[in-house]
């Protein structure tokens, strides 16, 4: 799966009745990165899920351009993007390898050991693999969130605090798994209060109403 452009035009958020944002415009090509900031309820999160196809804007139109096809309808768009939010995806009975192995299979991607264990690997968690995430540390589920988003792989990264919970070495990690996957063709759109040490574009919500 390959995405080409990722276009934003006009959008309007509504939260309760509540004007949260409008009239948000932005693209993103492929190999881009744009770091969301702003204060908390600027709506970070609310164009997170717009764009995954979890909410819908109340005017404006997102697209999502596969080579020569514009993909304009929330549910075909959600099928490009990996999502890595606020709750980790972790069952607690199972171990890590487990649950990555559950995640391999869901996204129709490569399930076998080695690709399991290689990712494992590539976020420090190869010795913890078989143990259940109920005994695993906020930091280290959040890395196994980190191994479930680079195991779909798919090709538009929509992460909400990728940081949060990490120590030095687990933030240098995921700035590196999102360079390496912006470097590869993909796209990331990260939500963050903290810089990613990443090459990447700007927007700043909630700085006028």
């Amino acid at each position: 799966m390959t995405v080409t452009s990722l276009t934003v035009e006009k959008i309007t958020c509504l939260r309760g009745g509540r004007l949260v944002f409008r009239d948000l415009s932005f693209a993103l090509g492929a190999g881009g990165a744009l770091a969301l900031e702003g204060p908390n309820g600027a709506g970070k999160t609310s164009l997170l899920r717009m764009l995954a196809g979890f909410l819908a804007p109340a005017s404006g139109r997102i697209a999502v351009r596969d080579g020569s096809a514009e993909i304009l309808e929330a549910e075909e768009r959600g099928r490009l993007m990996g999502w890595l939010g606020h709750h980790d995806a972790a069952k607690a009975q199972m171990s890590a390898s487990e649950t990555l192995r559950f995640f391999a299979r869901f996204f129709v991607s490569d399930a076998s050991e080695a690709r399991i264990v290689s990712t494992l690997e590539r976020v420090g968690l190869d010795r913890v693999r078989d143990l259940p995430c109920q005994y695993l540390s906020a930091g280290q589920r959040k890395r196994l969130a980190l191994a479930r988003l680079a195991i779909a792989a798919r090709p538009l990264w929509l992460l909400d605090e990728p940081l949060a919970a990490l120590d030095t070495t687990g933030k240098a990690l995921a700035a590196e798994m999102i360079a390496a996957h912006c470097a590869s063709g993909g796209m990331a759109v990260v939500a963050t209060h903290e810089p990613v040490a990443i090459s990447c574009e700007r927007l700043m919500l909630g700085m006028s109403a």
